[in-house]
C-alpha cells in the first residue's frame, strides 16, 4: 500500500480558489492512477475527480465539471486537485485514494468501495464567508 499525503486544504470563501495536492511518502505515485474523492458532513462520499497514472485519462464527477482541474506532475510525484468557483456545498473533507494494484494506473472515479488500495488521511475544505 502507498502512504498518501493529502494537503491544501482550509477554509475560502464562497468563489474563491484552492489548490490540494496529494503525494506519496516513500513509494512514487507516478504508476498510479489518482482519485479525489469527498465527504461532506452528514453526506456520503463522492467521486470528485480522477486521473489515469499516465495522465492522458481524466474524469470528473457533474457538481464540479468546469470548476475543478486535476493535474499530475511525475517530476514532484504529484496529483493536484485545482479548485475554483467554490461554493459552500463544496466543503469536506478532501482523499486522494489509488486503485487496487492490479488496475493501478487506471482512472477511477467512484465513491469509494473495494476499487481503491490506498488511502490518504484527508484534508479539510471548508467554503464559507
Amino acid at each position: 500500500q502507498l502512504q498518501l499525503v493529502e494537503s491544501g486544504g482550509g477554509l475560502v470563501q464562497p468563489g474563491g480558489s484552492l489548490r490540494l495536492s496529494c503525494a506519496t511518502s516513500g513509494s512514487s505515485l507516478d504508476d498510479y492512477g489518482v482519485a479525489w474523492l469527498r465527504q461532506a458532513p452528514g453526506k456520503e462520499r463522492e467521486g470528485v475527480s480522477c486521473i489515469s497514472s499516465s495522465g492522458s485519462s481524466a474524469n470528473y464527477a457533474d457538481s464540479v465539471k468546469g470548476r475543478f482541474t486535476i493535474s499530475r506532475d511525475n517530476a514532484d510525484h504529484a496529483v493536484y486537485l485545482q479548485m475554483t468557483s467554490l461554493t459552500p456545498e463544496d466543503t469536506g473533507i478532501y482523499y486522494c485514494a489509488t486503485p487496487q494494484p492490479h488496475i493501478r494506473g487506471a482512472c477511477i472515479l467512484a465513491n469509494g468501495g473495494s476499487a481503491f488500495g490506498s488511502w490518504g488521511q484527508g484534508t479539510r475544505v471548508t467554503v464559507s464567508s
